[in-house]
């Protein structure tokens, strides 16, 4: 059923409109790969939106590309500076490079180094900080304020949120009758861009965040009405992992537009990561596979229903690889 957006909901929509606009040239439409094996387990119909083809790897370079695109020449031509974990800074620096700007990206210490590389192959200048993405992105934002530098945050930024929600638009076109969509959720720009296209649309779209237990910041936080500062256990969902930002919007869109939580055991994660490397022969990373794992760890719920799981990157190591196997 069709609904009237709220007012915020309506800027949120307009911002994903003109975000297809800008970023259309400049990005893949990834398909939506119907899970022959996944919708016969479940009784159900279950789509993989891969994300993990996408230019760089993963969903990030939507928001990316969207928020330096929506930059004045001024904004651009100060410089640039961002923080990642290591997809957010490949979209950043695939951008550079594409747009013929200069730019720096502040990495936590614990960057898997398999991300390091790609942001090497761009020529990427690399400064490491803190032990998780929260202390990384406090660095960052106040290293560009000092050098007086344009900063690009990874999700608190009604842009990058934009860019993110024109997957919304995708499946729209490739998946016409959609009961739930379950996505991977660390600041919460992804889940807050698709949320914010699909539920102006149809609010009877049921969106479930996908987060692990040794890192699950956003679903206490929503649970605790507040973001809380938590410590993260190590996850091999790494791409999800670590704290959020105490005034980012994508919080109050995901207390008002996200429906459920469902947290995964790294044995799930790690069970549903040999599950698509198996049965549908890709290379996705630890968080792109938390909605395959809580669709197979919840699938009753799911029966006669069409559902899309998002595969947010292929971005793991060879190191890690070899230790699941």
């Amino acid at each position: 059923m069709a609904i009237k957006p709220q007012p915020w909901k309506e800027t949120l929509f307009q911002e994903i409109l003109l975000s297809e606009k800008r970023i259309r040239g400049h990005i893949r439409e990834t398909p939506a790969e119907y899970s022959a094996y996944l919708s016969q387990l479940g009784q159900c119909r279950v789509y993989l939106k891969c994300e993990n083809l996408q230019l760089t790897g993963s969903f990030k370079l939507r928001g990316a590309v969207n928020k330096i695109l929506s930059l004045s020449e001024e904004e651009k031509n100060r410089g640039l500076m961002t923080a990642s974990s290591g997809n957010h800074g490949a979209a950043f620096s695939w951008a550079l490079k594409r747009f013929g700007l200069e730019g720096t990206i502040v990495l936590p210490e614990i960057t898997a180094q398999t991300k390091i590389d790609t942001l090497l192959l761009y020529g990427a200048d690399i400064i490491k900080h803190g032990d998780d993405c929260i202390e990384a992105e406090r660095f960052g934002r106040k290293t560009a304020e000092k050098r007086g530098l344009t900063y690009i945050p990874p999700y608190n930024d009604p842009q990058i949120i934009g860019g993110q929600g024109t997957i919304g638009m995708e499946l729209a076109r490739q998946v016409p009758q959609i009961d739930c969509i379950l996505v991977p959720v660390g600041g919460g720009g992804l889940i807050a861009g698709i949320a914010g296209y699909m539920k102006s649309k149809n609010e009877n779209i049921q969106i479930i965040g996908c987060q692990p237990e040794n890192s699950a910041v956003m679903y206490h936080s929503l649970k605790a009405g507040k973001i809380l500062d938590l410590e993260s256990e190590p996850t091999i969902s790494d791409g999800s992992a670590g704290g959020i930002e105490q005034d980012t919007i994508t919080f109050p869109i995901c207390q008002e537009l996200v429906d459920d939580f469902i947290l995964l055991t790294e044995v799930e994660i790690i069970s549903a990561l040999k599950t698509v490397l198996e049965k549908h022969h890709m290379l996705v990373e630890g968080s792109a596979v938390l909605p395959v794992a809580a669709f197979l760890k919840r699938m009753s719920r799911f029966r006669g229903k069409n559902v899309v799981l998002i595969l947010s990157g292929s971005k793991i190591s060879l190191e890690t690889l070899k230790d699941i196997l």
